[in-house]
């Protein structure tokens, strides 16, 4: 039996930030000593990690490793589900592609998986004083019960005992906590040994004859009312706030344009956190305007999310701007729109068999069914932002052909992407993480601008990352009565 601890945190629904206090809590756990790992066994999301084994993951679990002060491992994330267009979402186990399933057959399958998902638990059990659980959704949804590998089916399955959060920004948040109580099992209720009001804005006083009769009502006691922590770290999916329409005071102007499916959009919060650089993400032409760069992103789909911005005139308003020499960069998918043609004749994406690409780079993309997945160093290669050294990792099903210069000169000696004047594109994920790339982009864009600057070196992401974690971690220690959590933990050492 494996000697790790384990706790687990369940949310009354998707967003109530169960991703975030399992990240605050490693954190937690790591500044008091202990070896600790995150563990989520199925995670849903278009924002992916490659290892350096070069197996995919879910970011979530990335994000809660970096808080744990250890390096991500496909252990902690067993099972990545990747929507897609019309065929279904793409299962990905222990890191490998397993399949192409529509929900009714992953329904069917997945209790299959038990066996690998308890296998990656134990495993990382073995090395851990601690493992922080993260399910998925609520327990609640009594629809999928039945072989239940995320939520109680798993806290059953490790013997975890649970905290129930509840998102309190968007309301009716003892509604939430009574009700996924009421509709858990007797023995289901017994699991959950405390509940936290997340993301409250305001005075918690003001809470207390709620919070003592949810707790009388419940029988469970309330650990704390955590405020509402605007921390910058990375987010699960799309749906995060980070995505919306918002005002930026930046003297810097970039436009990311909101794919339908979007990936990986993680790849732009080094440049959200730089001091001149402002991000803002747009779906529609009217709100693209005249920035001072665009980035197409990552997607899951990209022929389908081309023929979205053609549809909607997001295309041509972008060609517009290229032509008259605003830069123009795109990220895997998005590298595969800029380019002449994008060919897909093995079904990799659906029944579509070929496109006309945007026509800004001088390259072509073919799909392939095999998927490339690798970490690598790079340095950029002739232009404006040449010998900017950045480390990134590929995660795409493209080859694509280049018939004019490269973006960058990988360390094992293969270039990749494709630059053209003001246009460039690149297969490389996390181009911004170690900061020399967006200190070179800043400089340049300022430098076409009139702008000075300057060369006050700020906090690199790295750097920024772990104050953000150190952050969290404080204001959890403030909200949180950790005391209770730790008799918790002790008391299901020795109720095993």
């Amino acid at each position: 039996m494996s000697r790790a601890k384990c706790i687990m945190v369940q949310g009354t629904m998707s967003g109530a930030g169960k991703s975030l206090l399992c990240a605050g809590l490693c954190r937690v756990f790591r500044q008091d000593g202990w070896r600790v790992a995150p563990f989520k066994s199925q995670n849903m999301a278009l924002n992916s990690y490659v290892t350096r084994q070069g197996l995919e993951m879910g970011r979530a679990q990335v994000m809660q490793a970096e808080a744990a002060g250890i390096q991500p491992d496909v252990r902690m994330n067993p099972i990545l589900i990747k929507p897609s267009s019309d065929t279904g979402s793409q299962v990905i186990v222990n890191g490998e592609i397993r399949g192409q399933m529509t929900a009714a057959e992953y329904f069917r399958y997945k209790k299959q998986l038990i066996p690998e998902v308890l296998a990656a638990y134990e495993s990382l059990a073995a090395e851990n004083d601690l493992i922080v659980i993260e399910g998925a959704g609520s327990p609640a949804e009594i629809n999928l019960r039945a072989d239940d590998i995320v939520n109680m089916g798993l806290a059953e399955l490790v013997d975890a005992p649970v905290l129930l959060a509840g998102d309190i920004d968007r309301g009716g948040v003892f509604a939430q906590l009574y009700g996924t109580v009421a509709l858990l099992q007797p023995e289901e209720q017994a699991r959950v040994k405390g509940l936290i009001i997340n993301k409250f804005r305001g005075d918690p006083e003001i809470l207390r004859p709620g919070l003592a009769q949810l707790e009388e009502l419940t029988g469970i006691p309330v650990l704390g009312t955590v405020p509402y922590l605007h921390v910058d770290v990375d987010d699960e999916d799309s749906l995060a706030p980070c995505l919306e329409q918002r005002e930026s005071h930046k003297p810097i102007d970039i436009a990311v344009v909101r794919l339908p499916r979007i990936s990986n959009f993680t790849d732009f919060l080094p440049l959200e956190c730089h001091p001149l650089l402002g991000v803002r993400y747009v779906s529609r032409a009217d709100e693209l305007g005249v920035p001072d760069m665009v980035i197409l992103p990552g997607t899951k789909s990209t022929m389908a999310d081309l023929l979205w911005m053609r549809e909607n005139g997001l295309e041509a308003a972008v060609q517009k701007l290229a032509s008259r020499g605003t830069p123009v960069l795109g990220v895997c998918g998005g590298y595969q729109m800029l380019g002449e043609e994008i060919t897909d004749l093995h079904g990799a994406e659906g029944a579509l068999t070929a496109l006309r690409g945007m026509g800004l780079l001088p390259c072509k993309t073919a799909f392939e069914p095999e998927k490339t997945r690798t970490r690598v160093g790079a340095r950029v290669i002739g232009g404006p932002l040449e010998q900017a050294a950045l480390d990134g990792y590929e995660i795409h099903m493209g080859m694509t052909e280049v018939r004019g210069e490269p973006f960058c000169l990988l360390e094992n000696g293969r270039k990749d992407g494709c630059r053209s004047g003001n246009v460039f594109g690149t297969y490389l994920h996390g181009l911004f993480d170690s900061g020399e790339l967006t200190e070179k982009l800043a400089d340049w864009l300022c430098g076409r601008k009139g702008i000075q600057a300057g060369h006050a070196a700020p906090e690199s992401w790295r750097q920024h990352k772990e104050h953000q974690y150190d952050i969290l971690a404080e204001g959890l220690r403030k909200a949180l009565d950790m005391a209770a959590v730790r008799r918790i933990l002790e008391e299901e050492e020795t109720g095993r």
